[in-house]
């Protein structure tokens, strides 16, 4: 009898009938750095409690800038949560909830900071879309606009990690991780103060902090004290594919957030251990 089997439905692949546990034999097809899928954009997280939070004094400027930069540069602006998410918190820790149903509250927080930037941005053309739509659409909108406005809060939602009461991943991961996987050109996060320092300059004793231009992400984890970003990125950023640094810069200074997306090094740059490819 002629062999009748379908050989169209047969795929060869070393994956086949294997476990992809197997880092040995996942390493020759997952190894290699993945495709740049928007490699000319560039992320721009701002700081919900250190930017948003200040209003008009704070947002108007740094809306000037951004207006000014959009013919250099194509964006994805994603924002943060403020204060309102830490009200957020504490009701809803006094009340019991899971930090699964602590996360997506705050994260609707930063969507609302996302959606009054877009508002001022508006007449750009600039709009503010859904996770979904940056996951799915961002490409067709940024053909359209020079930028786009998102929340910086990962969608891990009632997924979010239980090992803590507060949510672990917030905005500064959630937007790490959205510009590695994108491959963007890189990432800048817009806080309030000049980058990571010695010691905390809000605290006691402080003033006598050295502010620290540049340091390996495996390192800044193992210093003591308080930094201006998640802890949790730190820990994303060893697993990065495309990034190579981030860099934080002081967004209530005119023209830093100009320099850092011309490529100049005015904040602390914390680099990831990608190496160039």
């Amino acid at each position: 009898m002629a062999d009748s089997t379908n050989t169209i439905k047969h795929v060869a692949s070393p994956l086949a009938r294997q476990t992809l546990l197997d880092s040995e034999l996942t390493r020759p097809v997952a190894g290699r750095r993945p495709i740049r899928l928007l490699p000319w954009l560039q992320v721009v997280k701002i700081g919900g409690r250190s930017i948003m939070d200040r209003g008009a004094e704070a947002i108007l400027p740094l809306v000037d800038e951004l207006r000014r930069l959009l013919p250099e540069h194509r964006l994805l602006l994603l924002t943060g949560a403020g204060i309102r998410a830490r009200h957020l918190y504490g009701v809803g820790l006094d009340l019991g909830l899971p930090v699964g149903s602590l996360a997506p509250l705050a994260a609707s927080e930063a969507g609302q900071n996302g959606h009054i930037l877009a508002s001022l941005l508006a007449p750009e053309g600039v709009s503010y879309v859904e996770h979904s739509t940056i996951a799915n659409q961002l490409a067709i909108h940024l053909s359209a606009a020079r930028a786009v406005v998102g929340s910086a809060f990962p969608p891990y939602h009632h997924h979010e990690f239980p090992g803590s009461r507060i949510p672990i991943h917030r905005a500064d991961t959630g937007a790490f991780l959205l510009a590695d996987a994108l491959g963007a050109a890189g990432l800048t996060l817009v806080e309030d103060v000049d980058g990571v320092y010695t010691a905390d300059p809000r605290a006691a004793g402080g003033e006598r902090g050295e502010l620290i231009r540049e340091i390996d992400a495996a390192e800044l984890a193992q210093r003591p004290g308080t930094l201006p970003l998640d802890p949790a990125l730190l820990e994303v950023m060893a697993t990065a594919r495309h990034l190579e640094h981030v860099q934080i810069v002081n967004g209530l200074v005119p023209g830093r957030l100009t320099a850092a997306l011309r490529g100049e090094h005015v904040g602390t740059l914390i680099h990831t251990g990608v190496r160039p490819a």
